[in-house]
């Protein structure tokens, strides 16, 4: 609400540039924690549930490309653009806290947010009982092993496991994650803007290549690839063809270098054409989706059940780490070409 605030309030330069700066770590530093947090609450579910969080957050960045294209396309003022993009991300986060405050009134939520499930079960009625075997089945037929006995999870419950044991569990998930958005971040979008087009340079091409071929193209396939491991989990969480997967997007790294990438001064083009570029941005951005939130899924599934929520934490951290890591990575990588 204050960079919405901030965008119809005049202000000098030195001003304006602190009051971002600001806005800047306070934004991060708290949509670091929410991160954390949310991945933690959704490690206490299935892994099924996991993947539309993943798939939330790439159709948040396919909701920014379209609104920038219609910006582009309406010829509207820059301010004004802005101020209704910020606009509706308010209204998002207001549905989003109204919804927040519903989910602990969900039988569901309640059985699975519970360490000890024999408190749930003798205080839940006949009803919810029914309801909780229908939970505990959709849970097996997606492949997840949880302990639910009241036993099992009163003995677990009464042991707490370090935040290292729990990574010992988890840390190929956890670097796995870490390294697809490193080598994401890398690239997109400090090299894949800068990508120009070698084809209709006297049409309205130009104006819209970066904004469609690079930003909506690349949300749209990270959004599609999130959202295929709702109905996919190839390979399986103990599978080592995952981190095998994850380590051979590496090749994008040079890929994109040796596209028409403008200014340059040390490498030649090779994949001039446009043709290339869409290429690679489809397989890039849409293993980025896919396996991203495979990892995310896999991470919390990989521990009892009384950890899983720890687990989700940890590997939000790795996910902030690679997108921190993918950052710092950009300067060296723009500046080899």
């Amino acid at each position: 609400m204050v960079t919405a605030i901030v965008v119809k309030v005049p202000m000098e330069p030195l001003t304006f540039f602190i009051v971002t700066m600001v806005k800047i770590v306070l934004i991060n530093s708290f949509g670091a924690i929410l991160q954390g947090s949310l991945f933690g609450l959704a490690g206490l579910l299935p892994a099924s549930y996991t993947a539309p969080i993943m798939s939330g957050q790439g159709l948040a960045g396919t909701f920014a490309a379209v609104a920038m294209i219609c910006a582009i396309a309406t010829g509207s003022e820059l301010k004004e653009s802005a101020f209704g993009y910020f606009i509706t991300a308010c209204v998002v986060i207001m549905i989003a806290i109204g919804s927040y405050i519903m989910l602990p009134r969900l039988d569901f939520f309640c059985f699975y947010s519970m360490k000890n499930k024999r408190e749930y079960a003798t205080s839940a009625t006949q009803a919810e009982m029914e309801t909780k075997v229908v939970f505990i089945k959709k849970d097996v037929v997606n492949g997840v092993e949880r302990n639910h006995s009241g036993n099992g999870e009163s003995l677990a419950s009464s042991h707490r496991s370090s935040v290292l044991d729990i990574f010992k569990k988890i840390w190929v998930m956890a670097a796995s994650v870490c390294l697809v958005f490193t080598v994401t971040i890398g690239v997109f979008p400090a090299v894949t803007v800068e990508v120009k087009p070698t084809i209709g340079k006297d049409t309205p091409w130009v104006l819209y290549f970066s904004p469609v071929a690079c930003f909506l193209m690349f949300n749209i396939f990270d959004w599609a690839g999130r959202s295929l491991t709702a109905v996919c989990v190839w390979p399986g969480k103990e599978s080592r063809l995952l981190p095998f997967l994850v380590i051979i997007r590496l090749i994008f790294i040079p890929l994109f270098m040796l596209c028409n990438v403008e200014p340059r001064h040390n490498l030649p083009v090779i994949f001039a054409h446009d043709a290339w570029f869409l290429a690679f941005m489809l397989l890039f951005s849409i293993s980025n989706g896919y396996l991203a939130s495979l990892c995310m899924c896999f991470g919390p599934k990989k521990v009892l059940s009384h950890e899983a929520e720890t687990a989700g934490a940890i590997m939000a951290f790795f996910l902030s780490l690679g997108l921190a890591l993918g950052a710092i990575l950009s300067f060296p990588l723009r500046a080899a070409i």
